[in-house]
């Protein structure tokens, strides 16, 4: 988990989601604190960080936080990647972060996320900012907090 003093407090969802080229707009040696709304929780797939494996235990949850509840376009979301190591790290200390489980726990509510920044270069051709207009673009941008270090469901931002 990132120490106050690794956290680059400017990178926030609203700049994240800023419209522009933002491949070099952060570095992946930065720790991220954002707060969003979780549109979404989901299963990451078949990726190269996870040598290609499939199964569950295996794959990283990804997790969809927009700036607003009424942001429903995967083109207004940045996406959060809880890894198996840490799943398996909170698993060691009796916290569950299945994709089940967080996608229980947080789809549809306001959270705070932790964790270290990654620009995920395999989808940077499905990401505005970097693809502007893409007919296949789903999501804002391929910078990422990867992996989580920490959630917490917030009350609704003022």
């Amino acid at each position: 988990m990132p120490k106050d003093d690794q956290i680059d407090h400017s990178i926030t969802l609203s700049a994240l989601l800023a419209p522009g080229d933002d491949k070099t707009r952060w570095n992946s040696t930065s720790g991220a604190e954002i707060t969003g709304f979780v549109l979404d929780v989901k299963p990451g797939g078949k990726e190269t960080c996870n040598c290609g494996k499939t199964d569950p235990v295996h794959t990283d949850t990804h997790i969809e936080l927009v700036l607003n509840s009424t942001d429903t376009l995967g083109t207004q979301s940045v996406v959060v990647e809880v890894t198996p190591r840490l799943r398996a790290i909170m698993e060691a200390d009796g916290t569950d972060w299945s994709t089940k489980t967080l996608r229980t726990q947080y789809r549809h509510k306001w959270a705070k996320v932790s964790g270290w920044m990654a620009f995920d270069s395999q989808h940077a051709n499905a990401a505005e900012n970097t693809n502007p207009g893409g007919a296949n673009n789903w999501r804002a941008s391929a910078w990422e907090i990867h992996p989580v270090t920490d959630i917490q469901v917030i009350r609704t931002p003022q």
